[in-house]
């Protein structure tokens, strides 16, 4: 089965960038599509960047759309979220989830049925 660690995540002061990585282990990879979530304590999982199998196609939540960019390197079986101008309401434990099987890239969760341990992400200002 598909397995995925996020790695990259830690604080930072507001106005900063950081960037997560997910590397997937399995041959679907570079087959399907995939995205980024965010939940903070208390809160419900938050679509933040989704992409089709081949990266032609990305998704974004209103809330980052011009400071994330999410993109993947398929030769080496990861993805990324690019995350600058980050603010405070950006700080939660982000995931890397995989839809083996999907056609599209969403923001829903129901359609991931892959996900990541999660990287925290803290932004202080």
């Amino acid at each position: 089965r598909v397995q995925l660690v996020e790695s990259g995540g830690g604080s930072v002061q507001a106005g900063g960038s950081l960037r997560l990585s997910c590397l997937a282990s399995g041959a679907a990879y570079t087959t399907m599509p995939m995205a980024w979530f965010r939940q903070a304590p208390g809160k419900g999982r938050e679509g933040v960047a989704a992409i089709t199998t081949g990266g032609g196609t990305t998704t974004y939540a209103d809330s980052v759309k011009g400071r994330f960019t999410i993109s993947r390197n398929n030769a080496e079986n990861t993805m990324y979220l690019q995350m600058n101008s980050l603010q405070p309401e950006d700080t939660s434990m982000y995931y890397c989830a995989a839809d083996p099987g999907g056609v599209g890239a969403t923001l829903w969760f129901g359609h991931y049925s892959v996900w990541g341990q999660g990287t925290q992400v803290t932004v202080s200002s």
